[in-house]
């Protein structure tokens, strides 16, 4: 593994604009909560409210539950990238959820930083994007229509058999098959998958 100051030098270009500025079948989700349900409530890294669907979101929301400790997740990462820059471009917006009340946001800044994520990174401290997409693990994926259906959730790819059976290469890629068919307005094949890595239970504010 290259130094983390030669991690840095390669992909300082990428980073400048994604620490500032990379998003999220069920019912449709209530970003403005209810009666029966509380809102969803996200921090940017400033401490201030964000708001996953505003009037002019895009045609797809991505969101990937993250923590910076887990390897897992973090392992990752090269996919992220890779569908963002394949993605974006065609109106889809990635989103990290960072779900560990502990992690401070200089801390979620450096692990971008040190990952090259080319995506917004958000807190979740409450957890209420996590009950509300049924996430159990970093990293797991939410996929979103524009009218906030949720058209998938699980895991990145097939990486991970389970905990401790890595592959060398994964043999499904189904985030990048539900992006596809969402972009398209087509049905997920898989709209549910078994995401392996990290507890999100165990964390607690």
């Amino acid at each position: 593994m290259r130094p983390l100051a030669h991690r840095r030098a390669a992909c300082a270009a990428t980073v400048l604009g994604c620490i500032f500025g990379c998003a999220g079948g069920d019912p449709k989700l209530d970003a403005g909560g209810g009666a029966s349900r509380p809102a969803v409530r996200l921090l940017d890294l400033d401490g201030r409210p964000f708001d996953l669907w505003t009037p002019d979101r895009a045609a797809v929301t991505v969101v990937v539950f993250a923590r910076t400790d887990c390897p897992i997740s973090n392992r990752s990462a090269p996919e992220i990238r890779r569908f963002h820059d394949a993605y974006q471009p065609r109106g889809v917006e990635f989103f990290l959820v960072y779900v560990d009340p502990r992690e401070r946001p200089d801390a979620i800044r450096r692990h971008v930083q040190e990952y090259c994520y080319p995506c917004r990174a958000l807190r979740d401290p409450g957890h209420t994007l996590v009950a509300r997409c049924g996430a159990t693990v970093t990293p797991e994926a939410v996929v979103f229509a524009r009218d906030r259906t949720m058209t998938y959730r699980g895991r990145v790819d097939d990486r991970y058999e389970d905990l401790g059976r890595p592959r060398a290469e994964p043999t499904a890629h189904d985030l990048a098959d539900a992006i596809e068919a969402t972009i398209l307005g087509r049905p997920v094949a898989r709209p549910r998958t078994k995401a392996v890595g990290c507890l999100i239970a165990d964390l607690r504010e």
